[in-house]
C-alpha cells in the first residue's frame, strides 16, 4: 500500500505545497522555499530518510524567514501523518546518531500519536546560516513538525566543537536533520509482524 501524504496550507504569509513519499526509493527531493539553508536541510530529510518529497513554498521573505519555516514544517509534518495512515506494521521507535566532521547529533522517534520535543543544542552559534536562515529556528522547526505529524522527539548535539572554538552552525543543525532522517526512517520500517506496536491497540 503506498505510504504518501500531500497538504497544501495558503495563510495570508505563506504559500505551501508538500507530496511525501515515506517509502520513496530513492530519495527524490524537489524543495523550493526560497530560504536556501533550509533547501539543504530539506534535501538531508529526504535523502537520508529515504523519502521522496516535494515542497514549494512562497512565502514573507521580505518580512524574515519564520513563517515560511513555521508554515512549510506544519505542512511536513501534517502530510508525515497523513501517509504514516494507521501505523499498522511499523517499528514505531528507532534512533540514529551521525556526524559531521567535528559536529555530533543524535536524534530519538517514537512515532507515538503524542507530539513531544526535547531539543538541545549549544547556545553561542552564530545567530544565522547564509542569509536568511536563523539559527534560533532550528527548534521551532523540529517542534512545528512533530507537534503537526504527533510524534514523540529528541535531538540533542552531543559534540558541537572542537575544544576552545565556537561551534560551526552549518555543521551543527545539519547533523541534526541528517540524525532525524534516518531516525524517522528506521521508525517508519515494517516490522513483517503487522498489527500496531502498542498495547492500547492504536497510535
Amino acid at each position: 500500500m503506498s505510504r504518501t501524504g500531500t497538504v497544501e496550507r495558503v495563510t495570508n504569509e505563506t504559500s505551501v505545497k508538500v507530496y511525501i513519499d515515506i517509502d520513496g526509493p530513492t530519495g527524490m527531493v524537489d524543495v523550493d522555499t526560497g530560504v536556501g539553508f533550509f533547501d539543504h536541510m530539506l534535501n538531508q530529510l529526504g535523502k537520508h530518510g529515504s523519502m521522496d518529497l516535494k515542497v514549494h513554498a512562497e512565502g514573507d521573505l521580505h518580512i524574515d524567514a519564520h513563517h515560511t519555516l513555521e508554515d512549510t514544517s506544519i505542512a511536513l509534518g501534517t502530510a508525515f501523518s497523513q501517509a504514516l495512515g494507521d501505523k499498522q506494521g511499523i517499528r514505531r521507535y528507532a534512533d540514529a546518531t551521525v556526524p559531521l566532521d567535528e559536529a555530533l547529533a543524535r536524534a530519538v522517534v517514537d512515532l507515538s500519536g503524542r507530539p513531544y520535543v526535547v531539543h538541545e543544542e549549544p547556545g553561542d552559534m552564530a545567530p544565522m546560516i547564509g542569509p536568511s536562515y536563523p539559527t534560533s529556528m532550528t527548534r521551532h522547526i523540529f517542534e512545528s513538525f512533530a507537534t503537526n505529524a504527533r510524534i514523540t522527539t529528541h535531538v540533542s548535539v552531543l559534540r558541537a566543537a572542537r575544544p576552545g572554538q565556537r561551534p560551526d552552525a552549518h555543521h551543527v543543525v545539519e547533523a541534526q536533520f541528517k540524525a532525524f532522517a534516518r531516525a524517522l526512517k528506521g521508525a517508519c520500517e515494517l516490522d513483517g509482524r503487522g498489527g500496531v506496536p502498542s498495547t492500547k491497540g492504536v497510535l
